[in-house]
């Protein structure tokens, strides 16, 4: 059997203004944007070379989904982006903006810097380490 995740649906206040941050902040690809009726869109963003993984914007319709944008998490950190040049896409991103929370650190997984999008949702700009890289040191 294999399964994966499709999509993971991020609440945001008006689809493009969430689009003009990801396409141009985090240069993430906009797979597909098709209305549906009544003002809704199917919205579907892609980080740059993903084959899987996206993400559907769904705009806030009432109160209680506007209160929870940019805290879809409780405050912590809610999407992982995965790189595969962590120094290259960490001063990229800066230039272009983005707000980043902390330095970049190297845990014991690999690099690791939070930062924030347009509403305030934390997200982990990381590059793992290849697996076995620790694998008998010591």
């Amino acid at each position: 059997m294999k399964q994966s995740i499709g999509a993971v649906t991020l609440l945001v206040r008006d689809y493009d203004e969430a689009i003009s941050f990801y396409t141009t902040k985090l240069r993430f690809e906009l797979a597909e944007d098709t209305p549906i009726g009544d003002g809704k869109r199917w919205v579907l963003l892609a980080p740059p070379g993903s084959k899987e993984g996206r993400i559907l914007l769904a705009k806030a319709k009432n109160e209680e989904e506007l209160a929870s944008v940019g805290r879809q998490a409780g405050g912590r950190v809610f999407l992982f982006l995965h790189t595969d040049d962590f120094g290259r896409d960490y001063r990229e991103m800066r230039r272009l903006g983005v707000k980043f929370n902390e330095q970049p650190r190297h845990e014991a997984y690999g690099a690791v810097a939070v930062f924030e999008d347009l509403y305030g949702n934390k997200w982990d700009l990381i590059m793992l380490k290849p697996r076995g890289a620790d694998e008998g040191a010591g």
